[in-house]
C-alpha cells in the first residue's frame, strides 16, 4: 500500500465539487496538494483557506484544454515540490442538447476539456513518473462512460473515452511502476446539481439511483484514495454510482 504522507499530488478542478473534496482527503493524508483550476478566484480562495490548516498547499490556474497549460501546471508543482506523485485528471464540462442542434463548437469543447485534458495530463505526468521511478494517474470518468443517455453525445463521447486510454495507458507503463485508473461517478449533490436548483428534475435524478439518493463529492474523493493507495489496482474503472449502472 502507498502512504501517501509526503507525496505529491495535483488535482484539476480543484476548487470546487469533487475535486475540492480530494484536496481535502489528499491534504489529511499528508499529502502536498496542488490545486489547478480555470477559475483563478475560486482557487486563490480556496488556497489560501486551506493554508490556515496545511502547509503544503498551492494553487496553480490552468486551462487543461490547452497543452501548454497543463505542461506549466505540471512544471510549477515539481519547481515548488520537487516531484510529482498522483495526479487526478479530474475537470470537466458538460452540455446537454438535441444532437440535432449541437454545434461543432459545442462537441469539440466537451471533447477538449474532459478528453484531451486528460491526456494532456496524463502525458506530462509520465514524464515526471518516469524519471522518478513510478506514480499513480487516477482520471474522472462518468457512469455516462458506461451507459448511453439522451442529448449527452459529447459528454459520454468523452468519458468513454476516458475508459479506454485509462486501460491502455495502464498497460502500456504497469512494468514501469506507474498505475492508471479511473473513478466513474453517479449524480452527485453540487452547487448546481440540488433540489433547488432543479425542482422536479431532481427527483427524476434520485430514482435513477436505486440507493435513493445523489452521491456526495466525498464519496468519490473516498474511491480516488483508494486508488492512488492500493497497489495492486491499474487498468480499472471504478463505479461510484449508488448502482445507477446495475439495473
Amino acid at each position: 500500500m502507498t502512504n501517501l504522507n509526503g507525496k505529491v499530488a495535483i488535482v484539476t478542478g480543484g476548487a470546487s465539487g469533487i475535486g475540492l473534496a480530494t484536496v481535502k482527503a489528499f491534504l489529511e493524508k499528508g499529502a502536498k496538494v496542488v490545486i489547478g483550476d480555470y477559475n483563478s478566484e475560486a482557487g486563490k480562495v480556496v488556497e489560501k483557506e486551506l493554508k490556515e490548516k496545511y502547509d503544503d498547499v498551492l494553487f496553480v490556474s490552468v486551462n487543461v484544454a490547452d497543452e501548454k497549460s497543463v505542461e506549466n501546471l505540471v512544471s510549477e508543482t515539481v519547481k515548488q515540490f520537487g516531484q510529482l506523485d498522483v495526479i487526478f485528471n479530474n475537470a470537466g464540462i458538460g452540455i446537454q442538447k438535441p444532437t440535432h442542434e449541437l454545434t461543432d463548437e459545442d462537441y469539440k469543447r466537451v471533447i477538449s476539456v474532459n478528453q484531451d485534458g486528460v491526456f494532456y495530463g496524463i502525458k506530462y505526468a509520465l514524464r515526471e513518473m518516469l524519471k522518478t521511478g513510478g506514480g499513480s494517474i487516477i482520471n474522472t470518468s462518468s457512469i455516462l462512460g458506461s451507459v448511453g443517455e439522451p442529448t449527452s453525445i459529447p459528454y459520454a463521447a468523452s468519458k468513454g473515452a476516458v475508459n479506454l486510454i485509462t486501460k491502455s495507458v495502464a498497460l502500456e507503463y504497469a512494468d514501469r511502476n506507474i498505475r492508471v485508473n479511473a473513478v466513474a461517478p453517479g449524480f452527485i449533490e453540487s452547487g448546481l446539481v440540488n433540489k433547488e436548483a432543479l425542482g422536479e428534475f431532481y427527483d427524476g435524478l434520485v430514482d435513477k439511483h436505486p440507493i435513493g439518493r445523489l452521491g456526495k463529492p466525498e464519496e468519490i474523493a473516498h474511491a480516488v484514495v483508494f486508488l492512488a493507495e492500493n497497489d495492486f489496482v491499474t487498468g480499472t474503472t471504478i463505479l461510484v454510482d449508488g448502482g445507477y449502472t446495475a439495473k
